[in-house]
């Protein structure tokens, strides 16, 4: 057995394809583990959407080699081991929620229980209602629910909480949580860099199609080297704090002074060695977003 039917779920090696005059995806070479819930990150153009359909046999490389789960990615389509949840999937108007979960079923060979399925996806009050009268953010855990329903080893959500608000997020996530749990591996592309950073074991972000930077949150978020020490503080702004080490902006939000710094040692060493009466120091480290925006040099509108 090869090592990536053993530890890989995805393989791209040097993957590109070209549309006309405009190089999509360019010599990628990316992994995911098996098992791991992978978020796929990068600007507009980045070739997360090529890759993507790639992945999922709806396009071929001009040049290199796609694997999934030890196959090539049409046959592992084909053999039901992989689901998606695409924006632009669509259902019949006066079908009805459990209508569609029983169709999906039936596609597959050992498909989810549909209580689970239910479950997972939070349908249970949704299911005799027709699709067409669901809000947007139903409709998207509809469509997850879709996906799921044939118990895929790889779940691919592309933009899946599109629509939703925050509590509906909050559920969703859950859902996923719980699904990747039982050893599945999911790999999803979002602009909700929050999102990302709570749901993710692993981040990869592209850039001119790409790999830029991979690895967990706090590895990327370590890339863009800034941190902030706060402290608690009675009484005006004490002066001087601009000049401490590693200091490059000061802020203060009601009683707490927020010191963005390159070198948190040392700032906090001269805050203690100093006549600061700084408490309850904390430390935290830059955002995802940040390093986002560092690392792909866009001011592309981020969501939160």
């Amino acid at each position: 057995m090869s090592q990536m039917a053993m530890g890989y779920a995805v393989r791209f090696s040097g993957v590109s394809k070209n549309f006309d005059q405009v190089k999509a995806v360019d010599g990628l070479d990316l992994s995911i583990g098996r098992g791991q819930t992978t978020a796929l990150l990068g600007p507009n153009g980045s070739g997360k959407s090529t890759s993507i359909d790639m992945l999922l046999g709806l396009l071929t490389p001009d040049r290199g080699q796609i694997e999934v789960l030890g196959s090539t990615p049409a046959a592992a389509v084909r053999a039901g081991r992989v689901g998606a949840m695409r924006q632009d999937g669509a259902f019949p108007a006066s079908a009805k929620v459990r209508e569609v979960l029983e169709l999906a079923r039936r596609l597959y060979p050992r498909p989810e229980p549909l209580g689970e399925l239910v479950d997972v996806a939070d349908l249970g009050s949704l299911l005799s209602r027709r699709v067409d009268k669901l809000s947007g953010g139903q409709l998207q855990r509809v469509r997850f629910a879709f996906a799921a329903a044939g118990a895929p080893d790889l779940l691919v959500l592309d933009e899946p909480t599109v629509a939703m608000d925050v509590e509906a997020r909050t559920r969703f996530w859950d859902g996923i949580r719980s699904y990747a749990e039982q050893g599945r591996t999911v790999l999803f592309s979002t602009h909700y860099l929050e999102e990302a950073d709570a749901a993710a074991d692993r981040i990869t972000v592209l850039a001119k199609g790409k790999v830029l930077v991979e690895g967990t949150g706090e590895e990327i978020k370590r890339t863009v080297g800034k941190r902030t020490v706060s402290f608690r503080f009675d009484g005006p702004a004490p002066t001087g704090l601009e000049l401490l080490p590693g200091v490059s902006g000061v802020e203060r939000h009601r009683d707490r002074i927020h010191l963005h710094t390159t070198d948190s040692d040392a700032t906090i060493n001269a805050l203690l060695s100093g006549d600061f009466a700084a408490r309850d120091l904390e430390t935290s480290g830059g955002s995802l977003e940040e390093a986002f925006r560092a690392l792909t040099g866009t001011a592309e509108e981020v969501k939160h």
